[in-house]
């Protein structure tokens, strides 16, 4: 959660946003290790996530999980191609989505009408995304 309190008309001071997985410990593993982010122990069995950014992710385990058929975080990079390979690398398979083009790593480019983006799932089939951005 961030540092910065100022309470909103109708009281919120902060906000998070989270998902479930199957697995967490094989979340953990892949968020830390294979991701590179700080994963912390949260509260009841969850998990915490802090981005570059600052902002904060909790993940939580979910009984009879099924991952959601849409993007559930995007993570912005500045070289797209580096971070790709480097997660490639890593064992990360991308996603080729109907109706892209995508090149052989796995990114479609944006030509103007969207970003430059590489989609992949962590081990729970929670989608995820690598995108452009400067």
């Amino acid at each position: 959660m961030t540092q910065h309190r100022r309470e909103h008309s109708v009281g919120i001071v902060d906000g998070f946003s989270g998902f479930a997985v199957a697995d967490i410990d094989a979340a953990r593993t892949f968020y830390a290790d294979t991701l590179g982010l700080e994963v912390s122990a949260g509260q009841m069995g969850q998990l915490n996530l802090t981005l570059p950014g600052g902002a904060t992710v909790m993940v939580y385990p979910k009984p009879n999980f099924e991952p959601a058929t849409y993007t559930m975080l995007n993570f912005a990079v500045t070289d797209l191609d580096a971070t790709v390979g480097e997660l490639t690398e890593r064992g990360v398979e991308f996603l080729h989505y109907e109706g892209f083009e995508h090149e052989p790593s796995g990114i479609a480019r944006g030509h103007g009408h969207g970003p430059d983006i590489a989609w992949f799932t962590d081990p729970a089939g929670n989608i995820l995304s690598v995108l452009h951005s400067d």
